[in-house]
């Protein structure tokens, strides 16, 4: 579930509003969205897949809010953790290319 828009990273760009397949955010004028339906977050990260700036976190518990804190995601690393796993981003391998993925693949052939 969608947890935090980082005030102090967001750029108001508003790709997560135009990408949220479930319309959870409103766009702000010259400000920074809101997350105004956050039941309505059905998890798919995709707002924090095209956040260009890591601004965002979804949590992966879809059950309901989690109570974390901007400060603890800063201090793990999380915030844009999920993009970064996947390797969306200037600088980041693409999940495609991580050498687990060789090694997935020789396993599974027959």
């Amino acid at each position: 579930m969608i947890e935090i828009i980082s005030a102090s990273r967001c750029i108001s760009c508003n790709q997560c509003v135009s990408v949220c397949p479930t319309n959870v955010f409103d766009k702000v004028e010259d400000g920074i969205p809101v997350i105004s339906r956050k039941d309505d977050c059905q998890t798919c990260f995709m707002c924090e897949l095209y956040c260009p700036v890591d601004a965002l976190y979804v949590a992966p518990d879809a059950e309901g809010p989690t109570q974390i804190s901007e400060a603890q995601l800063e201090l793990a690393g999380q915030l844009g953790g999920y993009r970064e796993k996947v390797g969306w981003g200037p600088g980041r391998t693409p999940v495609s290319q991580h050498e687990y993925m060789y090694q997935l693949a020789v396993k599974t052939s027959f």
